[in-house]
């Protein structure tokens, strides 16, 4: 009886650890750091947008959007990337008001993540 517990423990001990170590991979994407910054106040009409996240992303098949306060949305020309987990852009003709960036991207872990960078423009 003790031997057949013994091995139950030992195989549940090796799946438990092969659970915790593969752990990491289920990782997404995160916003470590942006430009602007969430929730503030920027002076337009033109800004110059930076997204960082905690691991690389795949700039060919991520997305970001601005979306204005009247709710109308412009797709934003990703530059090319110069780092793997930076993603930079444009815009242009910006009025006073409130907008967001809504981000999709493709981490390296090979799952989508999204989020939004709320700010105003004065």
């Amino acid at each position: 009886m003790f031997n057949i517990l013994s091995r139950h423990n030992t195989l549940f001990l090796v799946l438990l650890l092969a659970v915790g170590a593969t752990q990491p991979c289920w990782a997404h994407a995160i916003l470590m750091d942006s430009t602007p910054k969430i929730n503030s106040t920027v002076r337009g009409p033109d800004l110059d947008i930076t997204l960082r996240y905690n691991v690389r992303v795949d700039g060919s098949r991520s997305r970001v959007i601005l979306v204005a306060e009247d709710g109308t949305s412009t797709p934003l020309t990703l530059a090319k990337q110069t780092k793997p987990d930076i993603l930079q852009m444009h815009a242009s003709g910006l009025k006073a008001g409130a907008y967001k960036l809504q981000w999709n991207v493709l981490a390296s872990d090979g799952h989508m993540s999204k989020g939004e960078v709320p700010f105003t423009v004065k």
